[in-house]
Parts: structure tokens; C-alpha cells; sequence
């Protein structure tokens, strides 16, 4: 289940490293974190650009909410959600790259499916 995963911290410190990822992976195209984190940010992009593809002035405050830049949001509505509109989920994909040389965690990266 979505959402689910603490990723040892507090709820306000997951929410806004988890918003500033989706805006990265938004603006970017491809980001490269740990698994786990990248799990939990695919879950909440997906979200955001199914909500981008109703295109309402109610979801693109909704967006304004949890997204962190505005030009970010404007991409989003304009080429992001538009390029998926016949497609019903799975914008997003995420791959194993192997261990952390520091700690040895789990990476992977996260980009949006063309």
C-alpha cells in the first residue's frame, strides 16, 4: 500500500523530502534515489499527473499544494499530462541500480515512461 513507509522520519521531514523529489522527478525526467524512496515518490507522482489530466482550476491548486514550483506545475498541465492522456496509469518506472558504496542501501532510478 502506497504510502505506508516512515523511511525513519517524521511525518513533516517524509512529506517535504517526498514533495521535493516529485517536483525534481517532474522537472527532470529522471531522478535516482534509493529504492524505497523512489517507490513512495512513483505512487505520489503518479498522482499528481493523473490529477494534471482533469486540467480544472480545483486540481491545478490541488497541485499547487504539494508541488513546490510553479513552473513545475505549468509543465505538468501543459506537456506532461497531456502526453499520457491515453494512458491509465503506469507513468512512472522504477529500476534497481545496486548498492550504495557508503552504506550500501538499495538505489534505483525513477523516470517517467515516454
Amino acid at each position: 500500500m502506497p504510502g505506508t513507509r516512515k523511511l525513519g522520519r517524521t511525518t513533516d521531514h517524509r512529506m517535504s523530502m517526498l514533495r521535493g523529489l516529485v517536483t525534481a522527478l517532474l522537472e527532470n525526467g529522471k531522478l535516482e534515489t534509493t529504492y524505497f524512496r523512489a517507490k513512495e515518490v512513483s505512487a505520489l507522482t503518479e498522482k499528481m499527473i493523473t490529477l494534471g489530466k482533469t486540467n480544472t482550476l480545483a486540481s491545478r491548486r490541488q497541485a499547487l499544494a504539494f508541488i513546490t514550483k510553479e513552473d513545475v506545475v505549468t509543465k505538468l498541465f501543459a506537456e506532461i499530462a497531456p502526453s499520457y492522456a491515453d494512458r491509465n496509469g503506469g507513468y512512472t518506472r522504477v529500476l534497481k541500480t545496486g548498492p550504495r558504496r557508503g552504506d550500501a542501501a538499495e538505489m534505483a532510478i525513477i523516470e517517467l515512461v515516454k
